[in-house]
């Protein structure tokens, strides 16, 4: 699975795919689906008004902005239509409020706004070292000592590669 998903920068969503697949497939399925790997608040508000049809409003980043700037809280059933607003009308920087439906009578009609954060570069950074040790292990399993020890520590804590002796690997059953 790793080696598919190499380069999407989700390694860590599809280990976590994986495990929370086979709870499932094992007969464990909480009540509380935050209890699955990787699932947080937003993915379990997400299965449960996708999946389940249970009256809950997922809030990702464009919902928030959207029930930010109108100032109002929506309901469950307006969920695809507050995903498709926030992706292509009500954007981040600056919003299409010339198309917007709801611009009539949203008080932030016609603002600009600056970025909230801006993602480092990845460039000499960490996560550049981490990913080509990745690609690197998913070609073949390489003598731990010839790498990067911190990106190869930080990769075992996340479950993306695992030792066996002195090999660093892919994990054998997420592979």
């Amino acid at each position: 699975m790793i080696r598919e998903w190499q380069g999407l920068g989700y390694n860590r969503r599809a280990i976590n795919l994986y495990r929370a697949s086979q709870a499932v497939a094992a007969g464990i399925w909480p009540e509380d689906l935050t209890e699955l790997p990787g699932v947080g608040p937003y993915t379990a508000a997400a299965i449960r008004n996708q999946a389940f049809d249970e009256p809950v409003l997922p809030v990702d980043t464009n919902v928030a902005r959207i029930q930010e700037r109108t100032g109002h809280a929506f309901g469950p059933g307006a969920l695809q239509a507050l995903f498709d607003l926030g992706a292509t009308i009500c954007l981040a920087r600056v919003p299409r409020c010339g198309i917007c439906p709801l611009a009539q009578r949203c008080p932030s009609r016609g603002k600009r706004y600056e970025p909230l954060r801006k993602q480092s570069r990845f460039e000499g950074s960490f996560r550049q070292r981490r990913a080509a040790l990745l690609r690197l292990v998913a070609e073949e399993a390489r003598p731990r000592e010839t790498l990067d020890l911190e990106a190869v520590d930080s990769l075992l804590r996340d479950g993306l590669v695992e030792c066996d002796g002195p090999l660093v690997r892919l994990p054998a059953r997420v592979i």
